[in-house]
């Protein structure tokens, strides 16, 4: 766990409105080990982070998608034989990034490939394959973008926005 915004803000930047990383509110970040009790984890440290931030009505619809974002991440991003690696350079990575009016939730991974979304027409009664399309239905956007130099692999975000609160008004 730690805060750093302004690393993540540069591949984000390219796909979300425009974001002053001098601007950010909060930040805060937490490695995911390899298996699937990591999206408990994630979305522990989701709801714990926002209550703290005082973010409200917005926690449940931002804990769910961490928690698809996190499991896409597990499910598609790592190779079935992901060889162990040390807590400096975990799997996945969760950030969260707050202004006054706007939340981003992003979630690195090792991978470099394009998430798919369902088809409106495909099978709402199949177990998986329905996370992105819960992703864009619960946030206000998403989307994606590769890393460059030596983090490789990508970045999957999802925008939320916030009601203005009285103390950032008074800012």
């Amino acid at each position: 766990m730690g805060t750093n915004g302004s690393t993540m803000l540069q591949p984000l930047r390219q796909g979300l409105p425009p974001l002053d990383p001098a601007a950010v509110s909060d930040a805060a970040t937490c490695a995911l080990p390899a298996h699937y009790e990591a999206v408990g984890e994630a979305r522990g440290f989701t709801r714990t982070t926002l209550d703290g931030w005082g973010t409200g009505e917005r926690t449940d619809d931002v804990c769910l998608v961490v928690s698809e974002l996190v499991t896409n991440a597990l499910r598609h991003a790592l190779p079935s034989a992901a060889p162990a690696r040390s807590d400096h350079c975990p799997p996945v990575r969760l950030h969260l990034l707050r202004w006054a009016e706007r939340l981003v939730c992003a979630v690195r991974d090792p991978s470099r490939e394009t998430p798919v979304t369902r088809d409106a027409e495909d099978d709402f009664s199949a177990e998986s394959g329905r996370g992105l399309f819960l992703v864009d239905s619960f946030s206000d956007g998403w989307g994606w973008h590769p890393l460059a130099g030596s983090l490789g692999g990508k970045v999957v975000w999802a925008l939320f926005r916030l009601p203005m609160t009285a103390q950032a008004r008074a800012d």
